[in-house]
């Protein structure tokens, strides 16, 4: 499906947008390092992991924009030509699957671990999601290479299994856990299973382009900017609302910490539990009663 030749405008595009996603992600999980100590050491581990996700992804991004940069040229004075398929060099795509491999399963552990549930429970959960995600990735990568549809889509049927699998875990098992959630965040953690469901929505469709006799220079393009899009809201804006969910509970939990973190006007409007409070009375009594 990779296309023997580009216009200025399509390759300018893919490079823009690989570009993109290696900026989002490499400062996404910068910013999350510098973070974890706004958090509590309880949740640091979920922090930890997204800031991991997002390294990884920064790192074969790397990878994807130099064989994409290797595999297009064009003799044209200053670009401005057709970009054609080089001579002893080929755009890997099996980098997305690499990369897949492993930070699907670790954006399921994300979520699990910012919920902070008990250790029985975390592990029965994570027993089911990581086999069932990199099954899923498995499943798809001989589909993906393979320049036969019959073959796509027997592929991508069975890839489709441990997909569904995945989201009755999180629809119906995990939504019985919410409810030991505070108040505050107990919306924003469903959403993010809907974030998840939105992001990996658009995998599928790119993998299906070919069967739905959509192919061509255009076509490869759009998965590109499919993939890329995907990829920086399923990692970058998925790990900054579990950073923000983290902070929420850690104020929940402490309320000195909360004291120390959050704005003034915050302090005076809200309490950790999301409702209207005193400006700051309730906020000193536990400092008072510590000393």
């Amino acid at each position: 499906m990779i296309p023997e030749e580009l216009t200025q405008g399509q390759y300018d595009t893919v490079y823009n947008f690989l570009s993109l996603v290696i900026a989002s992600q490499l400062f996404t999980a910068l910013f999350l390092i510098i973070a974890l100590p706004r958090i509590l050491p309880r949740y640091r581990q979920a922090i930890t992991v997204a800031a991991v996700v997002c390294g990884i992804a920064a790192y074969h991004y790397f990878r994807i924009f130099d064989s994409f940069t290797e595999a297009f040229v064009s003799d044209a004075a200053g670009g401005a030509g057709p970009y054609v398929q080089a001579v002893g060099a080929s755009f890997n795509e099996g980098y997305r699957y690499v990369d897949w491999l492993l930070t699907v399963p670790l954006l399921l552990v994300e979520l699990i671990a910012v919920m902070a549930l008990s250790r029985k429970v975390q592990s029965g959960l994570l027993m089911r999601l990581i086999p069932a995600s990199a099954l899923m990735i498995i499943l798809g990568y001989p589909g993906e290479i393979s320049d036969d549809n019959a073959i796509r889509g027997l592929f991508g049927a069975l890839s489709t299994i441990p997909f569904l699998y995945i989201l009755f875990v999180l629809f119906v098992q995990l939504t019985k856990t919410l409810d030991t959630q505070p108040a505050n965040v107990r919306k924003t953690l469903g959403n993010l299973r809907f974030l998840l469901l939105l992001a990996w929505g658009v995998y599928p469709i790119a993998y299906l382009l070919p069967l739905l006799n959509v192919d061509g220079a255009n076509a490869w393009v759009g998965m590109q900017i499919g993939y890329s899009v995907a990829d920086i809201v399923a990692k970058a804006v998925y790990a900054l609302i579990i950073f923000q969910v983290a902070r929420m509970k850690s104020f929940a939990d402490d309320d000195t910490f909360a004291a120390i973190e959050m704005s003034h006007d915050e302090l005076t409007t809200t309490d950790t539990s999301g409702h209207s409070s005193a400006p700051t009375a309730s906020r000193k009594a536990p400092a008072q009663r510590r000393r």
